[in-house]
Formats: C-alpha cells, sequence, structure tokens
C-alpha cells in the first residue's frame, strides 16, 4: 500500500509584492502566486480575506500547523456553546502547493556560468574537460547550460581534477 504523502510548509523563504517563496516537506522551493489564489478561491472585496491583495497585509503570513496563516485577517469560528472565537485564516498546505511553481534556483544557474567561464579561460574544450574529470561532454554541456543538477562529489571531480581548481564551498548567513 503506497502512503500519500501531503504537502506541508515548512518554512518562509521571502515575501515579495503579492509574491510567497516557502519550503515544502518535500524539500522544494516553490512560490506562490497569491493574486491568481485569491481570485481562484473568489475572494470577494468585502471578505475579510480581501485584506490579503494588500502587500502590507500579505506580509504578516507566518509558517502554523505546517501551513501558511495570518493573524491580521479577521476570521471566526462558532463554537458548540454558541460563543463565537478568533482564529487565524489558514490556507491549506495542499492549495499553497497547488498554486505553486518551483523556484528558479539561482545558486546551480551560477556553477554551470562558473564552470564554462574556467574552461574557457583554461583553454579547454567540454570534451577536454570531461575526459579530464571522468565524466560526459553531454554532461559537461548539461551542467554548463543549467539543464543539470550536479552532485557534489561529481563538481568536485570536474573543479579540482579536471579544472586543476580548489572547490570551496560556504553557508553565508543571512
Amino acid at each position: 500500500m503506497r502512503r500519500i504523502r501531503i504537502p506541508r510548509v515548512l518554512k518562509i523563504n521571502w515575501i515579495e509584492n503579492l509574491s510567497i517563496s516557502v519550503v515544502f516537506n518535500n524539500g522544494e522551493s516553490r512560490v506562490i502566486d497569491f493574486d491568481l489564489l485569491l481570485k481562484d478561491l473568489n475572494v470577494k472585496p468585502d471578505s475579510p480575506e480581501s485584506i490579503l491583495y494588500e502587500t502590507k497585509a500579505l506580509a504578516n503570513a507566518k509558517v502554523s500547523e505546517q501551513t501558511l496563516s495570518w493573524d491580521n485577517v479577521e476570521q471566526y469560528i462558532s463554537l458548540r456553546n454558541g460563543e463565537k472565537k478568533r482564529v487565524p485564516y489558514e490556507i491549506g498546505a495542499d492549495v499553497l502547493f497547488s498554486y505553486s511553481k518551483p523556484e528558479e534556483s539561482n545558486p546551480s544557474k551560477g556553477i554551470g556560468q562558473t564552470i564554462r567561464s574556467s574552461r574557457l579561460r583554461s583553454g579547454m574544450s567540454q570534451s577536454e574537460l570531461a575526459l579530464a574529470s571522468g565524466t560526459s561532454r553531454t554532461y559537461i554541456s548539461k551542467i554548463e547550460n543549467n539543464r543539470s543538477d550536479v552532485e557534489l562529489d561529481t563538481l568536485r571531480k570536474i573543479v579540482e581534477t579536471g579544472l586543476g581548481k580548489k572547490l570551496e564551498i560556504k553557508i553565508i548567513e543571512p
């Protein structure tokens, strides 16, 4: 029996205009277009969640219970005893995932361009670099043109063995 994996939001990367980039539990960073999402959810101008069309209000998003929530949107639920309780406005992570698109990964684009520049400065062809690093010319081409992700071990072989350079990786605090 195959388990169904339900998407969950782990972290907010950034919020810009009416878009929010989040990390889902599958490891992907994805961008959610809230202009499209709110229109498709038929959010009316007089409804409490219409405030999310304002960039300042949307920027109050936070991760709660593995989805996005907004304390600034007035929403109430009725309790069994008849009382009304204010709760944060939430949109299910599955809905957020369906309205999201994979975020382009800038670091991998930089890697391909860096390898190409270094190879050209060294006066090597793709075939020569592939032979020196133990991979194929096709794979070198895919990496340089950002059509393939590169594993760390392979990147190390290409840079250190093929190009004769030193590979240094840094983690920079925001």
